[in-house]
């Protein structure tokens, strides 16, 4: 029974994979700026989208970046939907950010800081 129940159940590496190479599209991001967000190549980046590389827990940096960008994702989806107003978001100067959002989730530290700033967001809404 138990064997049957695990070969069912969604595993980690596929899902989350999935879900940053749809979030990813759904921004109009490149393969660029999700190559720098999540901290691996751009080769690697490249495999990702084209079903190549798996993201895995056991590779805990890009594992973290990436469940944080989905995390930006769903946030920034619940305040302004996954359209044209998202992408022009990311891409224009934020005043409260103090730069563009895009250029910010490149690293660890701008990622967080845009998280942090859509939760607050979220909170008032």
């Amino acid at each position: 029974m138990l064997q049957a129940q695990s070969e069912t159940m969604p595993q980690p590496g596929p899902t989350v994979t999935k879900a940053v190479i749809r979030a990813a599209a759904l921004l109009r991001l490149n393969q660029t700026v999700l190559a720098e967000t999540l901290g691996v190549s751009r080769a690697t980046a490249s495999r990702l989208h084209s079903g190549g590389y798996v993201l895995d827990p056991a590779r805990r940096k890009e594992w973290e970046l990436a469940l944080l960008f989905v995390r930006l994702f769903r946030s920034l989806d619940a305040i302004l939907g996954h359209g044209e107003a998202a992408h022009r978001w990311l891409e224009g100067q934020n005043i409260t950010l103090n730069g563009r959002p895009v250029d910010l989730i490149r690293t660890t530290e701008g990622l967080i800081r845009v998280i942090h700033a859509l939760d607050a967001t979220r909170g008032r809404l």
